[in-house]
Order: C-alpha cells, then structure tokens, then sequence
C-alpha cells in the first residue's frame, strides 16, 4: 500500500530508511533515483526493489522553483515481471526527481481493482497518473480516469487509442524483426510462448512472429505455440512442454525476457544445451537478460527512457489541464532493437 506525499509526521519513509533497508548508504540510493550509470546492477536491482516494497516517494516538491508549477504524479501499474517493473521505475524515479514532482506509487490487481486505487490517489491530491502495462490498454481504466478528469499517460500501450497520450514501440514489427532474425540463422520450426492474455501487447507480438513466419512460406507448428503469464515459472512450464513433444523446436521466441530465462532453465534441465542444442531469445531487453547465462538475445524496448518520456508528457499535460489548454493527444513511438548475445546460434553451427 502507498503513503500518501507531502504529510507531516507519521511514517514517511526516507531515503535513510531505504538505505537502511538495502544495506548501503544514502548516496548510493539517491545515486539510483537519479539514474547515474556508477553505481552496480546487483545494487541498483536492490535499491529499486526497497524503494518498491517501502513505498518510497521522494519529497521533490522543495526543488521547483516555481511551486505554482509543482505537481504531484501518480504510478499505477499491475504488472507481474519484476524485471519489466524496476527499469520502469528506474525511469520514473529519475525523470520526477529532475522535474521536482512529487511520486505516489499504487498497485492493484488488474483493472477491476484500478478504481479503488485511482480514488485514493485523487485523494492524496493527485494531478495525473502513469499507467504501466497492461493497465495503459485498459479501455476500462482510461474511462475511469477520463470520467475523473484525470490527465493521464499510457507507457507500452500495444493498442492506439487517439485520445489517449502514450510513449510506446511497435510491438508487430519488433517481433517481426526477431522472428526474421531467427529464419536468417537457419531456423524453421520456431516456437513462441505468448505472454498474459490480459495484455494486448501479448496478441500483437504473436501476430508479428505469424505474419513474419508466413511471409517466409514457414508454418507454425500449434504444439509450439504455448501459452505463458510473463513470468519466469510460466516460461519453463511453457518450453517444457515443448522440448518434450518427440519433435521439438530448435528455436524458442519467448514474449519477455522473464518467460525466456525460464524457457533457458528447462532447456537446461532436460540437458539441451543453449544455443548448441536450441536458441531462446526474449523481448524487453531487461537486466534479467543479462542475469542468466547464456545471456539473452532479446528485443530491447527503452523501457527506463520510455517511462522518463511519460513523466515529461504527463507534466506538460497537467500544465495545460491547469491553463485550460485544450488537450490534444500525444503518441510518442519510440524505436527499438535487437541485441544479440549468446542464447542464439546459427543452426547451421550447432550439433545435431
């Protein structure tokens, strides 16, 4: 549950307590919030991790230096990659620290329970919110905030919505792009594993693998096609079921970096060597893809440089909310591209 910004007395954590929590010191935390690139991944994945779990929000508001212009930005987000959520925050945290706004921080389950959480934001005085995925696809949630007359910005929508501002990348044609990249390597039977089916995102990267596997002439085998959550357990069940069938893939296109270290272990696990035996590659370009070993050939998203964007828009737009502006939507696409490690192999180089 978040604290609510800006109160006197009671249990407002600081960034003394975050260092506490983390075992570091006020300097390396407030190293991390601003997103300076001296400080070790292990470290900044820890520091992001108790500023999560403490309900951390730093008190910007004594930077500007027009507090007229000073604003008070929500993040709502309900989403289950860890991985996907620290960048996320990384950027956020970084971007509001610049800006002088003030950060509160909310979670909920799904967009059921988005109202709940967006109540309680307004009340904490509230002027707009960011909407990570898959809440920012959520028609459901941008009627709420529209009825509140809440400026609001989506990060990663994979659905347009022209009355709705959002910094995205085109998620068809980055898994386009990879799947194109695995047929060059010599590969024809490709398995996907499609992420949480309440995100959009899941369905259209899914649909940019077929449309690339058709335009090669290639067909997609429906016993290599599984269905995952985007998380890392949901990746081994998922490439376990695969690897197992007599006829297995030799590559596996994972719809996140989470289900794809997942997908790694159970190669690993059934003693299929990665990329000898089978190439798995990811999406997102998170720290998780660095973390396991082979490390992962992936599609990198800026997802830290998106979410910094969305607080930029978002300030604008609460700036002309306040004018009287008339609002005008902004979609912000944002390029991406592939990062080749280990994890992926010519086929033609590996043992049969």
């Amino acid at each position: 549950m978040a604290r609510k910004v800006g109160r006197r007395g009671g249990n407002i954590v600081t960034i003394h307590d975050v260092a506490r929590h983390v075992g570091v010191s006020p300097m390396t935390v407030s190293r991390v919030i601003n997103g300076e690139k001296n400080v070790r991944e292990e470290t900044r994945a820890k520091v992001m991790a108790s500023v999560e779990a403490l309900n951390y929000s730093p008190n910007l508001a004594a930077r500007s230096l027009a507090t007229q212009d000073s604003a008070r930005i929500g993040l709502l987000y309900s989403n289950p990659s860890v991985a996907f959520l620290s960048e996320f925050l990384l950027g956020i945290l970084s971007e509001s620290s610049q800006s002088g706004a003030q950060l509160l921080i909310e979670s909920c389950e799904g967009p059921e329970g988005a109202t709940a959480a967006l109540e309680k934001m307004k009340a904490a005085g509230c002027d707009g919110v960011i909407l990570s995925p898959p809440l920012s696809d959520s028609t459901r949630v941008a009627k709420i905030l529209q009825d509140m007359k809440m400026p609001f910005v989506g990060v990663a929508m994979a659905r347009p919505d022209p009355n709705v501002s959002c910094v995205t990348i085109d998620d068809f044609k980055a898994a386009g792009a990879m799947t194109r990249r695995l047929i060059e390597l010599g590969h024809r039977d490709i398995g996907f594993i499609k992420g949480h089916p309440n995100a959009y995102a899941s369905q259209i990267r899914y649909d940019g693998f077929a449309a690339a596997m058709e335009k090669a002439g290639l067909k997609i085998d429906p016993g290599h096609v599984a269905q995952g959550y985007f998380t890392y357990r949901s990746g081994f069940d998922a490439a376990e079921r695969m690897l197992s069938q007599k006829v297995r893939p030799t590559a596996i296109f994972a719809s996140n970096d989470d289900m794809a270290a997942g997908a790694v272990a159970s190669a690993h696990r059934l003693g299929l060597e990665v990329p000898e035996k089978l190439t798995v590659v990811g999406f997102d370009d998170t720290a998780m893809a660095s973390s396991v070993w082979p490390e992962l050939t992936t599609v990198r998203q800026p997802i830290s440089d998106m979410a910094g964007l969305s607080v930029r828009l978002l300030l604008d737009q609460i700036k002309g909310h306040r004018s009287g502006r008339p609002f005008e939507a902004v979609r912000e696409v944002r390029d991406f591209s592939l990062i080749e490690r280990q994890s992926s192999a010519d086929i033609g180089s590996a043992s049969s």
